[in-house]
């Protein structure tokens, strides 16, 4: 499918074959130290299918813009965006949203990092939705502290698949933390992409939490390296403001003081003020914040 802008002599189509690599030149990515190791793994894993998500702008023969809608699994996918904000993005933009709500995608994001205003603009203009602003932290990993001991562990993947669905759902009730994620994202989604990072179907380290002989709220830990990832943590509604969000960050800091990790990361939305407060206390510091958008 070809399309051209009625404001210019901009075409845009699906990149030709032959044009391929010189395409991928024109992503933001491919300029961008921070983003060259995230794109270089999605190029070396991309199926023959996936370059169907590449999309370029000409003008005449040349080249203006391209983005790639980069697939991934459960039906989301990923936008990798040009090197320029320019003319040439808008058309591009309006293409790749008509093409991407004609495929069985349920969400494709995008984060931009610092300062994102103008990219955030052109992104909303082309039909995408701001979902979140991400604060990500890390704690450097030191002597555990002893948790609470009425706060009980229990491996999460014992529970059955239906259990473990409504369990989450449960937890995302009137959740602070990317409302807007959870609404476009069916929980089974959610999960299948927390196993994705933990490069697990049993992780280790995910937990159900047991208070008072009730199940209360849960723990997941990714633990690929020495470098920990604290996926999700959560209380059922009627378990929350009473201190276990504390303790529960005391149980996934022992966890990884004791397993020899070198540090604990996470990903809080800016706007769980709740959470980054217990987070601040946990003696997590900022690395910096993305902008998350998405077609959905």
């Amino acid at each position: 499918m070809t399309r051209c802008s009625l404001l210019s002599h901009i075409v845009v189509q699906p990149c030709p074959e032959h044009r391929r690599r010189e395409a991928l030149l024109h992503l933001a990515a491919v300029h961008d130290p921070a983003l060259q190791a995230g794109l270089q793994h999605a190029l070396t894993t991309a199926s023959a299918d996936a370059w169907r998500g590449l999309w370029v702008a000409m003008e005449d023969e040349h080249i203006r813009a391209v983005a790639w809608v980069q697939p991934l699994a459960n039906h989301t996918a990923q936008l990798w965006l040009p090197r320029h904000n320019d003319a040439a993005v808008p058309p591009l933009l309006s293409a790749l949203q008509g093409w991407v709500h004609r495929q069985p995608i349920t969400l494709c994001h995008v984060a931009l990092p610092a300062p994102w205003a103008a990219w955030e603009d052109v992104l909303v203009n082309g039909g995408m939705r701001a979902m979140a602003t991400l604060e990500h932290r890390v704690w450097t990993c030191q002597p555990p502290v002893a948790p609470q001991a009425s706060l009980g562990l229990r491996p999460f993947t014992t529970l059955p698949l239906a259990e473990q669905h409504a369990l989450l759902a449960r937890v995302g009730e009137a959740s602070l933390d990317c409302p807007a994620l959870r609404d476009a994202l069916p929980v089974k989604t959610l999960l299948a992409g927390f196993q994705a990072q933990a490069a697990s179907a049993h992780p280790p380290h995910w937990y159900w939490l047991e208070h008072q002989e009730k199940p209360v709220g849960v723990l997941l830990l990714a633990t690929l390296s020495s470098h920990w990832s604290l996926q999700l943590m959560g209380l059922l509604p009627d378990w929350r403001g009473r201190g276990l969000g504390r303790a529960i960050v005391r149980h996934a800091q022992t966890l990884a003081a004791q397993s020899g990790a070198h540090y604990l990361s996470l990903t809080v939305d800016a706007q769980n003020t709740p959470a980054r407060r217990v987070y601040d206390q946990a003696g997590f510091e900022s690395l910096g914040r993305e902008r998350l958008l998405g077609w959905y």
